[in-house]
């Protein structure tokens, strides 16, 4: 859970004059059990919020990983398919050269 810092709420000296001791630390103390309630609530909210992106995330990062694979897999079959003619070609070519030089 995210901290939460407390701030109490103070009110003016001419408040307490005006409405007395009682009444200014019963809404001083109103204040504060209602500034943490929505601290606490909203802590939740942005666990709740956090622990979806987080999901979302992983499952992203694992589709990513899949896709990553199925495009070395692509790859390394494109390589083969290229470069197997192609070493054909340079032995056929080699084995040429050879019988070439042994005729003479």
């Amino acid at each position: 859970m995210l901290g939460v810092v407390v701030v109490t709420a103070k009110l003016s000296k001419k408040f307490y004059e005006t409405f007395g001791e009682d009444v200014t630390n019963e809404l001083v103390n109103w204040l504060n059990a209602v500034d943490a309630t929505h601290k606490a609530d909203f802590g939740e909210l942005i666990e709740l919020n956090f622990a979806r992106f987080d999901a979302k995330l992983e499952q992203r990062v694992a589709e990513l990983r899949a896709d990553i694979a199925r495009a070395q897999a692509s790859t390394v079959k494109w390589m083969f398919a290229l470069w197997a003619p192609t070493a054909l070609a340079t032995v056929g070519t080699a084995l040429g050269v050879v019988s070439l030089l042994l005729r003479r």
